[in-house]
């Protein structure tokens, strides 16, 4: 195989369970699931940020969000950060994108005025594009430039292009396009960020494509969602919807790969930003510890990713990055966290992590691990849109996910599972301290 084209197809706010391959009964995802046999399925994946900035600028940069100083939404990645791009770039690669961004404007709180680095509605210039050069097409925040059949993103001139019909199917075109004007001279990278399944900011409402919503009515509900709690009722069907039209545009791709005689020398990769709990867990859908709103899909398909696998280790959004990297063939940086999820795939991993980290912003300060069996999580007495770390935490939640995968019953008090706080406390302070975190005074469980 000759230097593989890589594409990442990113979904945002997407549950990991939406999936037929990760147990979804109703027929949502059969391009998904039939590329899922076709080459690998990692059970356990996680976001290391379940915030929708935070999370993308731990994939553009390999290093967690605190790293880089995008802690939450609204802070412009540091244009003087290396980027996956930039290492694409370097490498002899084309780099495209396609669809949403979130990480070229700045403002100080969701109420404040932007100042004059507010691309949330105007093109984003070259600098601010991570290192994209040769295909662009692309919004800051999607969110604030369309709804599900309206709105515009720029391409690599600044020129507004306005969506054709569905937004996810708009989105998908424009790589398709990308695709068919590609050359063949370079290997490409291709980033595609779908904004569905996220709800619509403006009325807090999902917006499936017409006429689609109807065939998810009869869905079962997953067990973590309490029935008594949260918009579940008026936005499942709808969520189901866009789910199943981001898997229709996936085929599409794929169909659009074959045709054009590239699919046998590419690596997709399909992944989401963070899950979603509907509001169930705190006021909002995500920027929690739960499984809900930190378990992820994570498919590979191509070159080492073969034979219908499913890896059950532990992994993380963090781990993407350096994957795709070493891919291609590029050398890890020294400063990227993570490790190559090629490694598990072709059998030559050796010790991997036995948890996954994650940094929680906005909603609260929050630190948390994940184990096989266990999730830990503290919070600090600080505010989670100014502060980007604490000194002092306090432990919030424990939960034996092997006797109550639903996180029902929080352990964090109970003075009988102090031993599995301690081997867990340590952990997590490992954790903090290599992603560069200063080791903070964590302190025990407050009830109210």
């Amino acid at each position: 195989m000759k230097r593989p084209n890589i594409i990442v197809y990113f979904s945002d706010q997407q549950r990991w369970d939406t999936l037929g391959c990760y147990g979804q009964p109703l027929l949502v995802s059969p391009n998904l699931d039939r590329l899922a046999k076709e080459g690998v399925k990692f059970e356990n994946a996680f976001t290391c940020q379940p915030v929708c900035g935070p999370a993308r600028s731990c994939l553009q940069s390999g290093k967690y969000a605190t790293q880089v100083n995008c802690h939450r939404n609204a802070l412009a990645l540091p244009q003087d950060i290396k980027t996956l791009a930039d290492y694409f770039h370097e490498s002899g690669y084309e780099t495209a994108y396609v669809g949403k961004w979130h990480l070229a404007s700045n403002r100080s709180s969701y109420t404040a005025p932007f100042d004059e680095e507010n691309y949330e509605t105007r093109a984003i210039p070259p600098e601010r594009r991570g290192g994209y050069r040769d295909y662009w097409m692309a919004a800051d925040v999607l969110e604030a430039t369309s709804h599900g059949y309206d709105g515009y993103v720029f391409d690599r001139e600044g020129k507004k292009c306005e969506f054709i019909g569905y937004r996810a199917d708009s989105i998908n075109n424009y790589a398709i396009h990308y695709l068919h004007q590609y050359d063949g001279e370079k290997p490409f990278f291709l980033f595609i960020s779908q904004i569905e399944p996220h709800h619509q900011n403006d009325h807090g409402r999902f917006e499936a494509p017409d006429g689609v919503r109807e065939k998810f009515t009869g869905y079962e509900l997953p067990a973590d969602i309490p029935v008594d709690k949260g918009d579940w009722k008026e936005n499942y069907p709808d969520y189901l919807g866009q789910c199943h039209s981001l898997d229709e545009n996936v085929g599409r791709l794929v169909d659009t790969l074959k045709a054009r005689g590239l699919w046998e020398n590419t690596i997709l990769f399909y992944t989401s930003d963070h899950g979603c709990h509907f509001c169930t867990r705190n006021s909002e859908y995500k920027r929690s510890c739960h499984e809900a709103s930190i378990h992820i899909p994570l498919l590979a398909v191509g070159g080492p990713f073969q034979g219908g696998r499913t890896i059950t280790e532990l992994v993380s959004l963090i781990d993407l990055p350096v994957t795709l990297l070493d891919c291609a063939g590029i050398k890890k940086p020294e400063d990227f966290q993570g490790n190559s999820l090629k490694s598990l795939a072709d059998g030559t991993s050796k010790g991997w992590d036995d948890c996954v980290f994650i940094q929680i912003s906005e909603s609260e300060v929050g630190r948390a691990i994940r184990t096989d069996q266990w999730k830990y999580a503290v919070a600090a007495d600080a505010d989670g849109w100014s502060c980007p770390g604490a000194d002092v935490y306090y432990e919030q939640y424990l939960f034996d996910l092997e006797h109550d995968p639903a996180e029902c019953c929080n352990l964090a008090g109970d003075p009988a599972c102090e031993p599995v706080r301690r081997v867990l406390r340590e952990k997590l302070l490992l954790c903090m301290e290599r992603a560069g975190e200063k080791r903070p005074e964590i302190r025990p469980f407050r009830e109210g």
